[in-house]
């Protein structure tokens, strides 16, 4: 059975690699950076809720604030490598004192999606009310409502001056993305993402074992915040300028609706219902006639009702389905060779 996911694997990859090299023949490459960062910010909270059993209704706090750290650190350091790392640990560091005191708190799944709702409206608030002079970090001025522009966007790793634009941004993203799927595939696969998985479906099971269930709670967690913070550096490259709207509710809910329409539980669902939802809020945001929010609403409460599990399972079944009916139609013809020679032994 392992070599066989394995084989899936590298099946996914290689397909992941040739509609790189596709998909910008069809669509625009800044249209598809754009869905890749929504891919990677939709894996980090179905990593830790569909195998972590943790449904975390604040995950746009760490995307925001990965977003912010790398614009600080970008105006303060002048070029985007140390920026981009501190990005991702910034957020992550952040999730793991959240994590800690929220696990080690012993709150329950209720109290855990209110604790995170509110941190994601404080960090709003808080973005929202750093318009004065005062508020900078450095010479890095968070600019209240206005938010941050203006600040290096990224490059080459020690050549400041030569720019990551257009097609390349949106290969280093895929490729990102690539790598991300990859690695938490084999952390899903080893002993600490198996210990995971289990205190997620059964956690007084797997406290009764003898495991530390706080501890591997808050390092999962904080995996997933140090991946929200990844997307947020990612996005703030790509937009060139962050705002406090990147710490809103409706990010929270669309991050969750991503997960829930794709299939909770899987590495693939995130990623294609982020970029399916993503793809549709493009193309219903140029026009005025159907309201988005009414159009994504919808389809949440199809799926559901008639898709709960998403649309990777679905899509995941539909193909055993068909390749078990292919098997079946094929003629068996080592069946026939064989009642041929024993008619052959029988005559005789």
């Amino acid at each position: 059975m392992q070599s066989i996911s394995q084989k899936r694997l590298v099946s996914g990859v290689i397909l992941a690699l040739l509609a790189m090299y596709i998909l910008p023949n069809f669509i625009e490459y800044s249209t598809l950076s754009l869905l890749i960062i929504y891919a990677i910010l939709a894996l980090s909270l179905g990593l830790i809720w569909g195998f972590g059993g943790i449904l975390c209704f604040g995950q746009a706090a760490f995307f925001g604030l990965g977003a912010y750290s790398y614009a600080v650190f970008a105006v303060n350091i002048g070029e985007s490598s140390i920026p981009f790392i501190l990005a991702i640990l910034t957020p992550a560091l952040f999730a793991l004192i959240l994590g800690a005191i929220m696990f080690y708190g012993k709150l329950s799944d209720v109290y855990l999606g209110v604790i995170t709702l509110v941190v994601t409206l404080i960090l709003f608030r808080f973005a929202n009310s750093t318009a004065g002079p005062e508020y900078a970090i450095g010479k890095a001025r968070l600019g209240g409502f206005n938010g941050m522009p203006n600040f290096h966007t990224l490059n080459v790793p020690g050549m400041p001056d030569v720019y990551i634009w257009d097609l390349d941004f949106y290969y280093v993203c895929f490729i990102l993305l690539i790598i991300c799927f990859i690695s938490l595939y084999f952390l899903i696969k080893s002993s600490f993402g198996r210990i995971c998985i289990a205190i997620g479906q059964n956690e007084q099971r797997i406290e009764l074992i003898g495991y530390d269930v706080r501890k591997y709670k808050t390092i999962f967690f904080g995996i997933g915040g140090g991946l929200a913070g990844l997307a947020g550096a990612l996005y703030a490259s790509w937009a060139e300028i962050v705002t406090p709207g990147l710490f809103s509710l409706s990010q929270s809910a669309e991050i969750i609706i991503w997960c829930i329409v794709g299939g909770v539980g899987t590495l693939s669902g995130p990623i294609l219902g982020a970029v399916i939802l993503g793809l549709l809020k493009y193309y219903l945001g140029q026009q005025s006639l159907v309201d988005n929010n009414l159009v994504i609403g919808s389809i949440l409460v199809l799926f559901v009702l008639f898709l709960p599990n998403g649309l990777s399972p679905a899509l995941a079944n539909l193909w055993v389905k068909i390749t078990v009916k292919t098997k079946s139609r094929r003629p068996n013809t080592r069946r026939k060779k064989v009642s041929r020679a024993v008619r052959g032994i029988h005559n005789e």
